[in-house]
């Protein structure tokens, strides 16, 4: 049987000892990089089940309960979150790792966290209280700062939200926690349209409403109860200001259901000759006046003129 050089097995040698150099002095057994390597591979195949069983989930037993897309969402994610638990407390248990010995891996992880990694922290905490709160939930129609959109997930660290531009933005979980966050699903999903129209002076106001009305009425999208109204606002400075309110069942639509109610709007003011006034200003010009504050302005800025008197002699 052929036997390695020594080369060879002062290299294996060298491997060997680097692998099983404990990184941790724990009893029964140290940490070595050995072990970490089995945890990692522990973890991997967790991932890989834990996909699985949510898979299984989803198609199996929540398709049937016919939950919401939110609570879907937050249940998969916790069983997500156990299975690599478990996987993790069981790969120690497997490597015979004492778990009283990472107190002071714990130690060290609490000092990172309190110079560096207090963010990190925050933003999953966060998440987990988004997840069990359920203040936002997947499908739901948010307003966080300037950024508008559905929530597509919620991560371990942040949270998913798409555009009506289909733009991902990607926004840290402890900003819905410590933030003011609308959430336009949430609860009730009915939301109440707010558009503002302003007629001429001329205009007969009790007609301008029922035009609204009418158009209001018209639409598909906008619910007979709660019956949309109209409120006079104000007396502009150049218009009669009003406002229609319409209620709609569908906050992800109300951009369109808007748009759609701006083109009725028009047409039927066109239709019944109600004029929609814009802002215009009187230009007064005065001739004379003009002039003559021309002529007192040259004056004042024209050099004064030398008068040369001629030498006689005597």
């Amino acid at each position: 049987m052929a036997t390695l050089p020594e080369g060879w097995k002062r290299f294996l040698g060298a491997i060997g000892d680097a692998l099983s150099y404990p990184i941790i002095a724990t009893q029964p057994r140290p940490i070595t990089v050995v072990t970490l390597l089995c945890v990692a591979l522990f973890l991997v195949a967790a991932f890989w089940l834990s996909r699985r069983l949510q898979a299984m989930l989803r198609l199996r037993v929540l398709a049937r309960l016919s939950l919401d897309p939110g609570l879907e969402f937050s249940i998969l994610r916790f069983v997500h979150y156990a299975v690599l638990a478990l996987a993790l407390l069981f790969a120690l248990e497997t490597l015979h790792v004492d778990l009283t010995g990472l107190a002071v891996v714990a130690g060290i992880l609490s000092v990172g966290i309190g110079f560096g990694l207090q963010n990190l922290a925050s933003n999953f905490i966060s998440g987990l209280i988004l997840l069990i709160e359920r203040p936002i939930t997947v499908g739901d129609q948010v307003t966080v700062g300037d950024v508008d959109g559905h929530v597509r997930a919620i991560n371990m660290r942040a949270t998913e939200i798409v555009t009506g531009d289909n733009i991902s933005i990607i926004v840290p979980n402890s900003e819905f926690i410590s933030g003011r966050v609308v959430n336009w699903s949430h609860g009730d999903p009915k939301l109440r349209l707010r558009l503002s129209v302003g007629v001429s002076y001329r205009s007969d106001v009790e007609q301008v409403r029922e035009v609204l009305l009418g158009v209001a009425t018209r639409c598909d999208d906008v619910l007979d109860d709660p019956a949309p109204d109209v409120d006079f606002v104000r007396f502009g400075q150049s218009s009669l200001d009003l406002e229609l309110h319409a209620w709609i069942a569908d906050p992800d639509r109300r951009d369109e259901i808007i748009t759609e109610l701006h083109f009725a709007i028009r047409a039927a003011f066109l239709e019944e000759g109600i004029e929609i006034p814009f802002q215009q200003y009187e230009l007064h010009f005065r001739p004379e006046a003009d002039a003559a504050d021309g002529a007192r302005q040259d004056r004042h800025q024209r050099p004064a003129r030398r008068q040369s008197i001629p030498y006689r002699s005597a």
